[in-house]
């Protein structure tokens, strides 16, 4: 699936903060997204010390079948060399690249994707969920392990309970921190683009089956891990 170019990706780091900003501004916050047929996954990570950038992109079929088993529909993994150097808050000029070259490689547009990483729930609301999905002017959501910015309080013990992740003096909702296992560990949820953080809790929680994160980024990362990747950290 072909992508219209946003921006130049050679931009040094207070440039790159500028475009944050600017096209923070053009991330949709409601919900913009018509019937979901194919769920895309997808798992970013790096390889040989950093050097190289690999992603990871898992199309499944909605509804998955009666049993909860979900139907690989296609699947990428793309390689190559890493743009820039990990920078606090940029890492989205960091991931995308590689995703969108794997996203070109796919033969079906998916209708919803899932990132390992962060939506809005961002310094400058300009994750790297927010960020793919503008490029692909696609409905995303984004699915984090850990906390990048923000205030929360502790959800409860169930799955499926949930706070707010808040963040500003004016405890703006940039986020929720969803208990997707009990007696496990939370992950945090946030809109990407052109999904609300309701709908983003909605199909985070119909996504999950008997692990902690949803079945698209859990089979996104057992790909990679499959094709030999290793996973590189969050920030």
């Amino acid at each position: 699936m072909p992508t219209v170019p946003l921006h130049d990706w050679n931009l040094a780091p207070r440039d790159a903060i500028a475009l944050q900003r600017r096209l923070a501004g053009r991330v949709e916050r409601e919900d913009r997204l018509g019937e979901v047929r194919r769920l895309a996954g997808v798992d970013i990570g790096f390889e040989q010390g950093g050097e190289v950038t690999r992603a990871a992109v898992v199309v499944l079929a909605w509804p998955p079948e009666v049993d909860g088993g979900f139907t690989v529909v296609e699947e990428v993994v793309h390689r190559e060399p890493t743009r820039m150097p990990y920078i606090p808050g940029l890492l989205s000029f960091r991931e995308v690249p590689a995703a969108l070259a794997a996203f070109e490689r796919l033969a079906v547009t998916p209708d919803l994707v899932m990132v390992d990483g962060q939506g809005i729930a961002h310094p400058r609301r300009l994750g790297v969920a927010s960020h793919l999905g503008l490029w692909l002017d696609l409905p995303t959501i984004g699915v984090a392990k850990s906390r990048l910015c923000g205030r929360h309080g502790e959800p409860g013990p169930e799955r499926g309970d949930w706070v707010p992740l808040t963040d500003g003096p004016d405890d703006e909702v940039i986020g929720a921190v969803l208990r997707s296992r009990a007696k496990v560990k939370p992950i945090f949820v946030s809109g990407g683009h052109r999904v609300s953080l309701p709908t983003a809790l909605d199909w985070v929680i119909r996504c999950l089956v008997r692990t902690k994160l949803p079945e698209p980024t859990r089979l996104a990362d057992r790909l990679a891990s499959r094709r030999g990747g290793a996973a590189g950290a969050k920030g």
